[in-house]
């Protein structure tokens, strides 16, 4: 990039260099972002009259173009420049037109004084540096093969371990002991010694099952085999065994990753999973729409259900019925007290539909029950994560009657606690972040000391620094949600380089190259979410009763609105009342829009109607917001707002319906880093219009079987939904080919099948690695230890000690 920049100072746009850094100086703001420098040059090239191609083909617009962040500090400006994805570098242009590369370290301190300029900084900061931890691991070269860990790692170790044949067959051996179920020894056992009995057996074993009718049951030749050397776990069937000492046989003679990664699909080495989602109101009745619920809590219900089906699919296809192997999956949260007529104060409480799937809720302790007795704000949260796990690591060891072999976090307090069990305990760590709020509240730890009081970003921040790094492997929803895309930063790449004014420099906060990181989308529960053509699946009178409450029902006690032609084509949208979900944004953009307001009514499905009713901060404000809107716009007639809470049947008849009518989804947050009602409403048949800001740019083709909108963009976006609108009027079978397409869309990519085979798949595969490559992570658990200990612990402290007098 220097080079480019040096392009511009040796050609005739010096001079459009020095003329658009004047302007900058002139710009009210001393930081600028990536929006804000395109839009002020997009000015300079209207105001110096360039031809249309100097904004895009010129050396300055294409510097423009990758250049992330402007700070200006005095006369010079620091221009960071995103040259490809996960990669930065930092210049400093002086007046004279002088470029000076700067350091991670100069930066750092450029942003604390853009802070603190009035009170500079006294001596050095702690800086954070992960990056020594990774340097003899492998890493990811190519950009485009980041989020595919599972096949990088297999390539990667496989070539050094294949190399000694010996050390090889050593570790493969040494592994295939290790596995049993509440005592039983699965696999081989002791009349496997050696490596060469190792071989010897399994051609063997192969022979003899090849002789062998390929459905007889594994109980009827199980003696047989374990005389043999083989233990329950090769295959319920002979055509099962025979095929899995098939791999196993490929595997010792000719190894390569493709083999391998089979084989090791198939060992029955998980049975009880964890999945963490702590800050409360989890529960399958009576929670959606509550603060902090929605999405995150049918992810992870979804999940549990699924991954319980597919451990009982995997344990009948490894032969261990016979040893009465029941897999168990227990989602961990908190219980509350004051639980407001729903069950979360209940502790243990089963998954509906399934066998051994349970909702486990640990009480807090009670530092002072006017807290801990009632929902605590997952901004509020973090003082009781601690002793939280503490109690949890008891209670599970109770109900698993013994530890589990898989912890999967979710969201920051719960991958938190996922790292303090999972070192506890020693078992296999997995993340899930879902949302990591330092993308979606701009300058969030720049001026995280004016925000500390309502968001408490030092011990959030910190948390995600601690839980990604500690993690065997890190699961995201989308590709872009670790490193954006060629114009944006993604949501993993910002924990990259950070300061937190006056608490710590994060110098290298991720390796975003390391093979821990995959991409494994979520699926839609299909029991509740399919299409709306599938009326045989559909119960009439739900369909009649929750037509009435969207369109007609007067109810103002969880009814706001009135429809003055309740047969208008719906513009729909359900979420939380929340500032990043942006429905205000959307009843706003509605308003500003007549002509909308001609062709449809917006009904929206958020929350609670009233302010007192509600306990969080954010939700009060946008309650407030989404009535002035209403007013200001004179929406009356035109806007329906229910505040109702929706059980997961009715939820997705709710899309049905919309769909009955003819409507659309539109999902209008200010980010979205994946959106489960984006794939809920696709699957429906509606065609949705979802934010370019996040996961939805990898679910939705644009045009195809949905739309992108810029929700900061009210005018474009209203332009967007009518012009679909009015061409559906002029030719119906057009809503029909984007409702046909979205369906297609979400069964052909975002399954639960697909999700729970490759999540255990990539479990086993991190486990065998972990075992066989030996890897030493005790330094590097031991630095986040450090950082838990000397960071986070004293700052959530203070923040229990301001909770005791609330």
């Amino acid at each position: 990039m220097s080079e480019l920049i040096q392009a511009i100072l040796d050609s005739e746009e010096k001079s459009d260099l020095r003329s658009f850094m004047s302007q900058l100086r002139q710009h009210d703001q001393n930081y600028l972002l990536r929006n804000d420098i395109l839009n002020v040059f997009g000015e300079y090239c209207s105001k110096s009259e360039k031809p249309d191609n100097f904004y895009t083909s010129s050396h300055l617009g294409k510097l423009i173009y990758y250049t992330q962040e402007i700070i200006q500090e005095d006369s010079n400006l620091c221009f960071i420049i995103r040259p490809k994805i996960a990669s930065q570098e930092v210049y400093r242009l002086t007046a004279d037109l002088d470029i000076e590369p700067m350091t991670t370290e100069e930066l750092l301190d450029l942003r604390d004084r853009l802070v603190n300029k009035f009170q500079p900084q006294e001596g050095d900061l702690l800086e954070l540096d992960f990056g020594p931890f990774y340097d003899y691991t492998p890493t990811i070269r190519d950009p485009k093969n980041i989020g595919k860990g599972v096949q990088f790692l297999n390539r990667y170790l496989s070539s050094k371990l294949f190399q000694d044949a010996k050390q090889w067959l050593e570790s493969l051996l040494n592994f295939l002991r290790l596995h049993h179920y509440n005592g039983f020894q699965l696999l081989i056992n002791d009349r496997i010694q050696t490596q060469q009995q190792l071989s010897l057996q399994v051609k063997k074993a192969i022979g003899f099952v090849s002789d062998r009718p390929e459905d007889e049951p594994y109980e009827q030749f199980r003696f047989q085999l374990q005389m043999m050397g083989f233990e329950p776990g090769w295959g319920n069937t002979a055509g099962r065994v025979q095929d899995t000492l098939n791999i196993l046989d490929e595997l010792i003679d000719s190894p390569d990753p493709q083999t391998l990664e089979a084989f090791i699909s198939r060992v029955p080495m998980i049975f009880r999973i964890v999945l963490v989602s702590a800050h409360g109101w989890f529960g399958q009745e009576g929670v959606l729409g509550r603060p902090d619920t929605g999405g995150q809590v049918v992810y992870v219900l979804d999940q549990a259900k699924n991954l319980e089906k597919q451990l009982q699919e995997d344990i009948i296809l490894a032969g261990l019925e016979g040893l009465n192997v029941q897999p168990k999956v227990i989602i961990l949260t908190r219980l509350i007290p004051n639980s407001d007529g729903t069950l979360c104060n209940q502790r243990l409480e089963k998954v509906h539909g399934t066998e051994n799937a349970w909702i486990l809720r640990v009480p807090l302790r009670d530092f002072n029950p006017n807290m801990t007795q009632n929902w605590i704000s997952r901004f509020e949260f973090w003082p009781y994560l601690e002793t939280f796990a503490i109690d949890s690591q008891k209670e599970l060891l109770a109900e698993f009657h013994g530890t589990p072999d898989l912890i999967v976090g979710n969201y920051s307090d719960g991958n938190l606690v996922a790292f303090l069990l999972a070192r506890r305990m020693k078992v296999t760590q997995c993340n899930v972040a879902h949302a990591l709020e330092k993308s979606k509240y701009l300058f969030s730890n720049l001026y995280w000391q004016d925000l500390e009081d309502k968001y408490h970003f030092s011990l959030q921040f910190t948390a995600d620094l601690i839980a990604m790094n500690a993690a065997n492997f890190v699961i995201s929803s989308t590709y872009q949600e670790i490193v954006g895309t060629p114009d944006s930063v993604g949501q993993y790449e910002s924990y990259k380089c950070f300061t937190m004014p006056d608490l710590y420099h994060v110098v290298n906060g991720v390796e975003l190259f390391s093979p821990k990181f995959n991409v494994v989308p979520p699926g839609v529960n299909e029991n509740a979410y399919f299409p709306y053509t599938r009326t045989e699946d559909r119960v009439q009178e739900d369909r009649d009763r929750l037509a009435e409450i969207l369109f007609t029902l007067e109810d103002p006690s969880q009814i706001f609105g009135k429809l003055d032609d309740p047969n208008k084509r719906p513009i729909f949208s359900m979420a939380r009342l929340d500032r990043i979900k942006n429905l205000t944004g959307l009843a706003e953009c509605f308003g500003q829009s007549q002509e909308l307001q001609e062709h449809c009514n917006l009904i929206l499905v958020a929350g609670k109607l009233r302010v007192e009713e509600s306990g969080d901060n954010e939700e009060r404000d946008e309650i407030i917001r989404l009535y002035h809107i209403i007013d200001e716009y004179n929406l009356h007639g035109k806007i329906r707002w229910l505040g109702v809470r929706l059980s997961k049947n009715d939820s997705g008849e709710i899309y049905r319906v919309i769909a009955d009518h003819k409507g659309v989804f539109v999902q209008p947050a200010l980010f979205e880093a994946f959106g489960l009602t984006i794939l809920e409403a696709m699957i429906s048949g509606l065609p949705t219009f979802a934010t370019q800001f996040g996961g939805p740019l990898e679910i939705i083709q644009n045009k195809v079987n949905g739309f992108y909108i810029n929700p900061t963009n009210l005018e474009e976006t209203a332009a967007k939904i009518l012009e679909f609108v009015t061409k559906c009027e002029h030719s119906p079978q057009y809503w029909e080919e984007v409702s046909r397409k979205a369906i297609d869309r979400v069964y052909s990519t975002y399954t639960w099948k697909i999700h729970t085979s490759k999540l255990l798949s990539l479990a086993r595969i991190y486990g065998f690695w972990n075992f066989t490559s030996k890897e030493n992570r005790e330094d590097l658990l031991r630095y986040i230890e450090s950082l838990f200990y000397l960071i986070y612990k004293p700052t959530a402290k203070k923040l229990l000690e301001q909770h005791q007098y609330r």
